[in-house]
């Protein structure tokens, strides 16, 4: 038997090829996700995520904005800018 990997397995599998020094976007998650409609729910996701090894401060909103971050939008700006991906 194989089992169903879930939509928030698929997101931090993507989000973890993230390189250092790029970003990617909610809605590009979702959609490399299998699931192009559900950028809010990649936040949600993320939001949740405590594990170092899962970068989820290289996600942004699509306006370019910095979007959430559950550490806080200070400490994701610098960790963007020290990867030069802003």
């Amino acid at each position: 038997m194989t089992r169903e990997v879930s939509f928030r397995e698929k997101v931090f599998s993507v989000v973890r090829k993230i390189p250092k020094g790029q970003t990617l976007t909610y809605a590009e998650v979702a959609r490399l996700a299998g699931s192009p409609r559900a950028a809010r729910g990649v936040g949600s996701i993320l939001h949740t995520n405590y594990n170092p090894k899962i970068p989820c401060h290289r996600v942004i909103r699509s306006d370019g904005k910095l979007g959430g971050y559950n550490r806080g939008n200070i400490l994701k700006l610098k960790k963007l800018k020290a990867e030069k991906a802003l």
